[in-house]
């Protein structure tokens, strides 16, 4: 059954659908009966069950992160964002150690791939993985800068691609958007509740932090997913994030 929502999509946290089959998908998604939910389709859930989960997730009326970090040569990045454009998903990304040739690449194959008559999907880059420190980031990417600087140069790069917005942590958010532009997109994984597991996440914050920081979006995963209760779960970070929205407006 197709959903059909007037809620704007700030609203829903991104569920990181952290799994492998399309049966465990259904399984998921049937918790949430006619609810509609903005997920994330990841490499692991992608490259196990191609294009038709995406599709079929689309026609069931979710909308879609297409999270697989595009980093190639231009070309190559060009003629796989022409062909992904043509899923109707919602956001996609690249990472923007690629460079602007490649960023740029990319959203012309993205422009080129949508079909006539349908939005384009917003396009990202990754600045730097919530996983990473600025210890591994500096002795094992050899970047001498901080963490935060590395962060903000690669949006800086990213808007200047043309690109909608970057994937960062939430404590980096408020400063990308004093140096990029007014709705440039801040896409904060690393949400944890107060008090959760952080797991191999380095970078983490609550969904109250991410808002009033300047986070565009959030997305959850695994405090979700691998909940006894994830509806629950999910309806709880959901009102923390719609909280501190209110909050930050009033």
């Amino acid at each position: 059954m197709k959903h059909n929502s007037t809620e704007n999509p700030l609203n829903y946290p991104i569920v990181a659908l952290d799994f492998s089959t399309t049966q465990e998908i259904k399984n998921f998604l049937l918790l949430f009966k006619d609810e509609p939910l903005y997920v994330k389709v990841g490499m692991e859930l992608y490259y196990q069950n191609g294009p038709e989960i995406v599709k079929w997730m689309k026609a069931c009326g979710h909308r879609i992160f297409l999270d697989l970090k595009l980093h190639d040569i231009p070309n190559t990045v060009y003629r796989a964002m022409k062909g992904l454009a043509g899923l109707d998903v919602d956001l996609i990304n690249v990472h923007a150690a690629g460079g602007t040739s490649m960023m740029q690449a990319a959203l012309e194959g993205v422009n080129e791939g949508t079909p006539n008559g349908s939005n384009p999907p917003k396009l990202i880059a990754v600045t730097q993985l919530t996983s990473t420190t600025e210890d591994k980031m500096q002795s094992e990417q050899l970047i001498e800068h901080s963490l935060k600087d590395s962060v903000l140069h690669y949006a800086k790069l990213t808007m200047d691609a043309g690109l909608d917005g970057v994937v960062c942590s939430a404590l980096e958010a408020k400063d990308i958007l004093q140096v990029t532009r007014p709705n440039f997109m801040c896409v904060t994984p690393g949400i944890r509740l107060s008090g959760g597991a952080s797991g191999d996440q380095k970078r983490i914050a609550t969904p109250e932090f991410a808002r009033l920081n300047g986070a565009s979006n959030i997305v959850v995963g695994r405090p979700i997913t691998l909940a006894n209760d994830p509806v629950q779960v999910y309806h709880q970070i959901k009102d923390q994030w719609n909280g501190a929205m209110k909050n930050d407006v009033n």
